[in-house]
């Protein structure tokens, strides 16, 4: 079994302090929600764990199956078995779908994956995800719609299959039809039971298709509370008042 597992936490970007002692662990084959207001630090603890050089880490420690994360690159931690699916995916000129998801599957996989087998991967999961087949011909992100970049990473995610899979706001900008379908994708790697899901959001919605096994309340760059879906219940009726500062 997969085990990350984050103690202590601290974060910094510019000498100001964004995440103040996080702690939290994560299993294969588990679900955790991290639900906040804007600007709790959310977004910053997902591009700390890949590795994102704008984040200083100042204290704490994170660990992967017993190895140190962060003595490791981004390639590194990639290889090792994480995955990010960013809140806004950067375009990628001059390199196609198809070439990057072979390379990306390459760099993790430690081979190339005979290319008769990878075409039928890729299009037994680009059908999966109602993606046209012309899809893979194109530039990575140039030009595609909020609902194609994160149908993009959902199945960098079921082709990449990583130990720990860390989605960042990846129901922003999407309509329902595509929530829906990015969010089977999901189900799906999840069914397998060997990743472990960082689910970041700010609204409920996406939970009502991807069931969360654990619910984190996060403020002021760290969790204040934990629960089930039954937290994530009480967000959408109450929102985030009796954790705020001014609560207390």
């Amino acid at each position: 079994m997969t085990t990350l597992e984050i103690h202590d936490l601290s974060v910094s970007v510019e000498d100001k302090a964004i995440l103040t002692g996080v702690n939290l662990t994560i299993r294969s084959g588990e679900t955790h929600a991290i639900m906040g207001p804007n600007g709790s630090g959310k977004s910053t603890l997902a591009y700390s764990l890949a590795g994102h050089p704008k984040y200083t880490v100042t204290g704490g420690t994170v660990t992967l199956d017993g190895q140190d994360v962060l003595s490791m690159s981004v390639d590194e931690r990639a290889r090792a078995g994480m995955f990010l699916a960013m809140q806004y995916p950067v375009e990628v000129p001059g390199v196609t779908v198809s070439n990057f998801l072979r390379t990306a599957a390459t760099a993790v996989r430690g081979e190339a994956p005979a290319l008769r087998h990878w075409v039928k991967e890729q299009k037994a999961a680009m059908a999966a995800l109602d993606m046209d087949p012309a899809f893979a011909s194109r530039n990575v992100n140039e030009g595609f719609s909020g609902g194609e970049k994160k149908r993009h990473e959902i199945l960098q995610l079921e082709l990449l299959k990583p130990k720990i899979a860390i989605l960042d706001e990846t129901d922003s900008g999407l309509d329902v039809d595509a929530l829906r379908v990015v969010s089977e994708g999901v189900n799906r790697v999840r069914a397998t039971g060997e990743t472990g899901t960082l689910l970041i959001t700010h609204y409920t919605r996406i939970l009502r298709y991807i069931q969360p096994d654990f619910v984190h309340v996060f403020v002021g760059g760290k969790i204040v509370e934990e629960g089930g879906k039954e937290l994530a219940d009480e967000l959408e009726a109450n929102g985030y008042a009796r954790f705020t500062p001014a609560a207390v």
